[in-house]
């Protein structure tokens, strides 16, 4: 492993100043949040908080705890003009009395929550904006094109604490040093495997599932016999940092697509929050993030909470389940 920090690393890359200090302060809040999260048994923060975010989800104690960490110190960098967060209504404004900066910062600060309670790796994602302006920022200054972002962060607390990043110079990985508390490079410049025998899904959604999907998951679980003439292998854990970070690892094709489970919906996951960043990470390592339809760093945001469909992974497979919605429009209909 090169002994190289992330404050290093920025550096070596000529990331610009301002951006290098923000993503440093990200890291230190994934720092507090990793120890927050290892503690929760002792702390008394495990289990349910008793009340719904603005998804109409119930929320964790610790979805409350990690957007206030991510709040209380990111507030006092003096690098933003405001923040956004899928645990709140709308956007957060720097208080007046704190310095203002030239970005703006959109998170889900505990991806997987639902699992927390079981020791399954969550996760924080984050993703950087430029500020329109410094003060009077409103909630339309946050719906930016994911091809707009200026980086996007994501860090998994699992058996270690690792930290992958992109400011559109490639995907980084990093992971906690204990003795040093440093993030340290582990790999630079990850590569996706362009194909892959493993796919991730919520089969228990099936029924609900657009008729592309089901032919393209049918044709899967069919194996060497099948059209696609390979055997698969299935994976879900219900938490998306950490089906992406197997992804990143190895290769394979996750998904939680538009289905019929409630019309209302588009999607399951958060534009802002999950499916941009983590798409800008996922693009960046050589790989393809779609709707099913669209590429999704090419939606133009209409609410802070907007959701879509999400198909990401390796680009020969994700191409593969792609080319199954070709005669189909958006809402499953056939062309």
């Amino acid at each position: 492993m090169s002994a190289i920090t992330l404050a290093d690393f920025l550096a070596k890359q000529n990331t610009e100043t301002q951006l290098a200090r923000l993503l440093v302060e990200v890291a230190e809040s994934c720092k507090i949040i990793a120890d927050t999260v290892q503690r929760g048994p002792f702390l008394g923060v495990m289990g349910q908080a008793g009340n719904t975010n603005v998804q109409g989800e119930e929320q964790k104690k610790l979805d409350i705890i990690t957007n206030d960490i991510l709040i209380e110190h990111m507030q006092d960098t003096g690098l933003l003009a405001g923040m956004a967060s899928e645990e709140m209504d709308h956007h957060y404004a720097i208080p007046a009395d704190k310095d203002k900066g030239d970005f703006l910062l959109v998170f889900d600060p505990l991806d997987g929550s639902s699992n927390v309670d079981v020791n399954i790796a969550v996760g924080t994602i984050v993703s950087v904006l430029a500020a329109p302006k410094k003060d009077s920022i409103a909630d339309e200054d946050f719906l930016q094109k994911g091809s707009e972002q200026l980086a996007a962060v994501y860090c998994t607390y699992g058996a270690s604490t690792i930290l992958l990043f992109t400011t559109g110079q490639g995907s980084h990985e990093f992971v906690l040093e204990k003795d040093s508390n440093e993030f340290m490079l582990m790999v630079e410049n990850i590569q996706l495997p362009a194909d892959t025998k493993e796919f991730a899904i919520n089969a228990s959604n099936q029924r609900h599932w657009q008729a592309p999907v089901k032919n393209y998951i049918a044709d899967c679980i069919a194996g060497e016999e099948g059209p696609l003439h390979k055997n698969y292998n299935m994976r879900w854990v219900a938490s998306m940092v950490a089906e992406l970070y197997r992804v990143m690892c190895r290769g394979g094709i996750f998904m939680y697509p538009r289905d019929h489970k409630d019309l209302s919906k588009v999607g399951k996951l958060r534009l802002l929050y999950e499916a941009n960043p983590m798409g800008f990470i996922i693009e960046q390592s050589g790989g393809v993030a779609s709707t099913g339809y669209k590429r999704i760093m090419d939606i133009q945001p209409e609410g802070l909470h907007q959701r879509v469909g999400v198909i990401m992974g390796s680009k020969n497979e994700v191409a593969t389940a792609l080319s199954y919605h070709q005669n189909f429009n958006e809402d499953g209909s056939t062309k």
